[in-house]
């Protein structure tokens, strides 16, 4: 769905820069610069940029995106073991990057109280990004839970919305999907231009997995949602996420018993009625 704030980001200039801490053929002096956000020329040089990345490490990737894009780089996170791996990551190499999570106000407490340990360990404070109107007033404008008969809004209201508005003044921001997750994110590259949030999105963890996530996590002791040892690998709001049982794909207790399997976040095409 266009918007206003998407035309103004297509308008304006983004510069993109090749630096000597990618991998990939590298000239110190290689700055390019294309007018009209998401034409053609720059697609096509995020291409470039995203395979000459698609070798890095993490470390590498989240340092390309620094250098090219802080300070209007951001970070959305829902505090995923994805997430906080990005923001032990962060801590090391940019900690003054902008972080924010889609406060839905249906969030488990769990994750909420996790904002507060990483930034007791980082010193990074997540913004919390809410909608406009509060659970109550929400639910009371839908006669009850809209999560109940029309996911899809909800997921947009609560978060397509709100992420749009926090990107306004961005240039770029950082997810922490992977491509094993799902069939739509197995075709995430690492570098792209996000055309529904009119911007340049950067997964540095793209090509890791769960093992290696979970690694990391437990090398570097990197605070993680208590949520994760009751059997939830992921962990969204509490209306729309149950724990997993012994085989089902970690992502089978999002929306379980419903078709929908994304919020609309990371997802290529609309869904329908999902506004996106």
């Amino acid at each position: 769905m266009a918007t206003a704030v998407t035309e103004r980001k297509m308008n304006r200039q983004l510069t993109i820069v090749t630096t000597n801490d990618s991998p990939g053929p590298q000239q110190a002096d290689d700055r390019e610069s294309s007018s009209g956000g998401g034409s053609a020329e720059q697609i096509q040089q995020l291409r470039r940029h995203s395979e000459q990345l698609e070798t890095g490490t993490p470390q590498q990737i989240i340092r390309w995106a620094v250098d090219q894009y802080f300070p209007k780089l951001t970070m959305a996170t829902a505090f995923g073991p994805e997430g906080c791996v990005i923001l032990h990551m962060l801590s090391e190499i940019q900690p003054q990057t902008h972080v924010f999570n889609l406060d839905t106000g249906y969030q488990f407490q769990e994750t909420l109280d996790l904002r507060d340990k990483i930034a007791e360990r980082y010193g990074i404070e997540v913004e919390l990004r809410r909608p406009e109107l509060t659970v109550q007033q929400y639910e009371s404008d839908h006669g009850g839970p809209l999560y109940k008969t029309q996911p899809d809004r909800c997921c947009f209201d609560r978060k397509i919305v709100v992420l749009q508005k926090a990107t306004e003044d961005m240039d770029a921001w950082m997810s922490g999907i992977r491509r094993d997750q799902s069939p739509d994110r197995a075709r995430a590259p690492i570098v792209d231009w996000d055309n529904k949030f009119g911007l340049v999105k950067i997964s540095p963890l793209a090509n890791w997995t769960k093992s290696d996530v979970w690694n990391f996590i437990l090398q570097h002791q990197v605070p993680y949602n208590p949520l994760h040892d009751k059997g939830y690998p992921g962990v969204g709001c509490w209306p729309c996420t149950r724990s997993v049982l012994e085989g089902e794909d970690e992502r089978a207790g999002r929306w379980s018993g419903t078709d929908k399997t994304e919020c609309g976040l990371h997802t290529h095409e609309e869904q329908d009625g999902s506004g996106i």
